[in-house]
């Protein structure tokens, strides 16, 4: 890698907007906000996530391509 031309790594602290927070090295620095993280993700919590369909448009394409 050339020399000077890569940004500094320094330690950052990550803020969920659950309260979780962890450390890291980023380029970024300070403090940082994230919206969502590992603790509160449905996909590593195991919760099922509701599909809000207001409009009926899950149906609507379910109808549109079944096949018949």
């Amino acid at each position: 890698m050339k020399e000077g031309i890569h940004p500094a790594y320094v330690a950052t602290e990550f803020r969920c907007a659950c309260g979780t927070t962890w450390n890291a090295e980023s380029t970024l620095g300070g403090v940082q906000t994230v919206e969502i993280c590992s603790g509160c993700h449905p996909f590593f919590t195991g919760q099922a996530q509701r599909v809000v369909d207001t409009a009926g448009r899950i149906e609507k394409f379910k109808r549109r391509y079944q096949r018949a």
